[in-house]
């Protein structure tokens, strides 16, 4: 019916509809089948498509948090490397909550031509068993899985805790998630390891754990914050931004000072921690670069060709402000 209203063949319909045109169609053809694809409402069939190829032109993302700003910069980053080639699917669930990997499978149903899973944890890749190019994001000690993109969080974290250490803290709490992904374990682990060494301690009763909500970590840190006041706590280290403006809430409503009196950080230097009151000690972790790599790399398995590397390591930084000066 577009070749019948146009007045070209179906295969210059093809063309048009799939973006394939430069050097094949014509301008004046090219306008005159949008135009009628445009009449009468026209929809690549994907599906068909799909089970004609095999695969589809989907690339799914699995992320454990899509309410948190540091992945709208990992999308963003994605979405750059694929181009105009594939659509991104994204998999979520709710807020600080893994998906199941029972229901990521209902997904390879669309026949995915690849799939990109942020943060997940062993279970999940096993139980998954998704055939096809994967990569995946912030995986530390998982790389036998699949080819991933890495940051170094231990590298930042121990930043973390030498700077705490130099400014004179020598009882911290930490807030960690209670997701149970490798790089929470990473950060935490790195976190507790160099303060041990500098000096620092963390009571057992110290650490306490939330989904990644500023709500959840508010409550968690006004339950716990006159037994850390008992134990002498000074700094409150936290798995994520989005806990740390939970405990800055809280912190300003029982009147205790930041950072004179309590000092405060987080991990992913998101865009708000600048402009807090007071900014927001973080360790920045380059979540565009993250989705950008990791998006090639995919993108590179998809199209057949070698990665360089299998695994690559984007590095960390300790972002100083005033919630800890």
């Amino acid at each position: 019916m577009v070749a019948a209203r146009a007045g070209v063949s179906t295969a210059t319909v093809s063309l048009v509809a799939n973006g394939k045109t430069r050097g094949r169609v014509s301008e004046d053809n090219i306008t005159r089948v949008r135009d009628a694809i445009a009449e009468l409402g026209y929809v690549v069939d994907s599906v068909g498509s799909s089970l004609a190829k095999g695969v589809s032109s989907i690339v799914i993302l699995v992320a454990p948090d899509i309410s948190n700003p540091f992945f709208a910069k990992v999308i963003a980053g994605v979405r750059e490397s694929l181009g105009a080639d594939y659509q991104l699917l994204l998999s979520v669930t709710d807020a600080g909550e893994f998906p199941q990997a029972h229901d990521v499978r209902k997904l390879l149903a669309l026949r995915p031509a690849g799939l990109l899973v942020d943060a997940p944890n062993s279970d999940f890749l096993e139980d998954l068993s998704a055939p096809g190019p994967l990569v995946l994001l912030d995986a530390p000690g998982l790389e036998s899985y699949a080819p991933s993109v890495n940051l170094d969080v231990a590298s930042g974290a121990r930043q973390l805790a030498a700077h705490l250490a130099d400014a004179g803290h020598r009882t911290v709490a930490y807030v960690d998630s209670v997701t149970g992904t490798a790089t929470f374990d990473v950060r935490r682990s790195a976190f507790l390891d160099e303060a041990t060494a500098r000096g620092i301690s963390v009571p057992s009763g110290c650490i306490v754990s939330t989904t990644i909500d500023v709500g959840a970590a508010a409550a968690a840190f006004t339950q716990a914050w006159p037994q850390w006041q008992q134990a002498g706590v000074t700094a409150v280290v936290c798995g994520t931004d989005t806990h740390a403006y939970g405990v800055l809430q809280e912190a300003r409503v029982a009147g205790v000072l930041i950072p004179e009196q309590l000092a405060v950080a987080g991990f992913d230097d998101l865009p708000y921690s600048a402009t807090s009151n007071p900014g927001l000690t973080s360790v920045h972790l380059p979540a565009t670069p993250l989705g950008l790599k990791a998006g090639e790399q995919l993108r590179a398995l998809m199209e057949g060709r070698p990665l360089e590397q299998a695994q690559l390591t984007l590095a960390s930084s300790l972002v100083v402000r005033g919630s800890t000066r």
